[in-house]
């Protein structure tokens, strides 16, 4: 599971198994992350993935 927690306080729990890319990653890909777009978004470099809040969200 991935666990976001957002500026607002919400807190959303998603499966790894949604994203292909993070799936197959190893444990020390998935912990290189940064924000991207002034938190609009999450990048792992190590993989090339960029995911949206929006995404996580469902919308």
């Amino acid at each position: 599971m991935m666990h976001v927690r957002l500026s607002d306080g919400r807190e959303v729990n998603v499966p790894v198994e949604w994203f292909p890319k993070l799936r197959g990653a190893t444990e020390k890909q998935r912990k290189s992350w940064r924000l991207t777009g002034k938190g609009i978004g999450i990048h792992w470099e190590d993989i090339d993935e960029d995911i949206s809040v929006a995404a996580l969200l469902g919308a």
